[in-house]
Parts: structure tokens; C-alpha cells; sequence
């Protein structure tokens, strides 16, 4: 079985909004739900989970209905950080889950997700046991000097880089197993830190699977405009193709 942790638990005041981002509405339709069908229509994802912002529990039931997300099996609240949210997550499907199962993480305001994309996760995570979505990176990269912050003497070769996002895959049993070891330890759940990261710093290899720069991460009102341009030109294309 292949479920999707779809974490929708952040308050996004990033985005200058009344109301929690993934929950703002893009041509008459919540960010969350244009996520939530991408992995609706997915024909290997066969359950979705969200683990939803304290207090928008029942209006994304409601959403769900209206949107024929019926895929969506559970929903549980968030924590206090990224890194809690997708803990609640991963703990709700104890029992739920063998350990084989692949556990597929992504966030919720990531709206775009190609089905590529998906495939590619889900089957590098089968074989591997995990999978992050990555990218090159094509910028380059200097190391500022910590005796003169407004210099820098060394590079960071930038074919040594990939950029990695979500979605991350990962068999249930390590996902599940590293959680409990991150959180007793006090290991890889700090600040900015993620599922991958984490596996990184309790010695896990991640292995690489393919990404897309149209999966792009809706965190100030310049990604939403973007977001927009993106949904107009599909819209654009699908008009023309009839």
C-alpha cells in the first residue's frame, strides 16, 4: 500500500493572509485541495493522509467532499513544528501500516506536483527502501569568509549539489523507527529540519529521484502570483487543445 502524509499544519504568516495559506482560495479553490488532487488522480497512491492546522479539521472535510478527494482516509492535528506535524503524521499510521508499506511525505502547499514526479518517488522508494525528489542546482555557491562576513575565498562546486524537496518516500518500517530514535535522542528535529534531513543526521543514505521546478513551494504572495501564472497558461493550453 502507498499513502501519502500531506502536511497542511503551518500558518503561512509569511503570506500576509488572513487565513492559514493552504487554505487560501486560487481561482475558487484552496491550495491544499489542487495539492491534494494531484495525488487523488495518482493510481499508485492508494490513501491519503493530512496532518491539518489545530482548528481546520472540519473545513477541510468539508473541502474534501466538495473536491471528491475520497482517498482521504485520516486526518490529524499538527504540532508545534514541521518536524511534530509530520511525527503526529507517521505515529497515526502505527497498526494502520505494514512495514513494507511506502509512506509518501510532501507539503501541502506544494501544489504542483507532476504525476512523473510521483511515479518516480514511489518506485525509487520501493527499491530502495527511500527517495527524495531532487533537482541540480545551477547557482553558484560561496562560503563566506567567518573572519569578514562581506568576503569569501572558497566555492562549493556546484555538480556536488542537488536541491531535494518534497516528495520524499520512505518504507514505513524505517520511517516509522527513525521517528521514535530522532525524537528520544533529540536528533534531527530542530529549526528547519525534515524527514530527509533527519535520516541524513541518524546516518541514513537517501537516494535521488527525479524533480520538477514547476513544484514550487507557496510561501510569499510573489509564489502565489507565480502559482496563478502557472494555473492561466495550463488553462490556456487545455482551451486551445480543444
Amino acid at each position: 500500500m502507498n499513502i501519502a502524509i500531506i502536511i497542511a499544519g503551518g500558518s503561512g504568516h509569511r503570506m500576509g493572509q488572513d487565513i492559514p495559506k493552504q487554505f487560501i482560495n486560487v481561482f475558487d479553490k484552496p491550495i491544499l485541495i489542487y495539492t491534494l488532487e494531484g495525488f487523488q488522480r495518482h493510481p499508485q497512491v492508494d490513501a491519503i493522509e493530512v496532518v491539518c492546522l489545530e482548528g481546520w479539521e472540519r473545513v477541510l472535510w468539508a473541502y474534501a467532499r466538495q473536491f471528491n478527494i475520497d482517498k482521504l482516509k485520516w486526518v490529524v492535528p499538527g504540532g508545534d513544528s514541521g518536524q511534530e506535524s509530520i511525527r503526529n503524521g507517521v505515529y497515526r499510521l502505527e497498526g494502520v501500516c505494514s512495514p513494507d508499506d511506502t509512506i509518501i511525505i510532501h507539503d501541502g502547499i506544494r501544489p504542483m506536483v507532476d504525476d512523473s514526479v510521483l511515479t518516480d518517488v514511489i518506485l525509487k522508494a520501493q527499491k530502495y527502501g527511500n527517495a527524495v525528489t531532487s533537482l541540480p542546482y545551477n547557482e553558484q555557491i560561496f562560503i563566506v569568509d567567518p573572519e569578514d562576513d562581506s568576503t569569501t575565498t572558497k566555492y562549493i562546486p556546484r555538480e556536488t549539489l542537488r536541491r531535494v524537496s518534497t516528495p520524499q518516500a520512505y518504507r514505513f518500517q524505517l520511517l516509522d523507527e527513525k521517528y521514535h530514535e530522532a525524537f528520544a535522542r533529540g536528533i534531527g528535529i530542530r529549526g528547519s529540519a525534515y524527514t530527509n534531513t533527519m535520516m541524513v543526521e541518524l546516518g541514513v543514505r537517501l537516494h535521488f529521484a527525479a524533480g520538477s521546478d514547476k513544484n514550487i513551494k507557496l510561501t510569499t504572495k510573489d509564489d502565489l502570483e507565480m502559482f496563478k501564472g502557472y494555473l492561466a497558461k495550463e488553462s490556456r493550453h487545455s482551451d486551445w487543445l480543444k
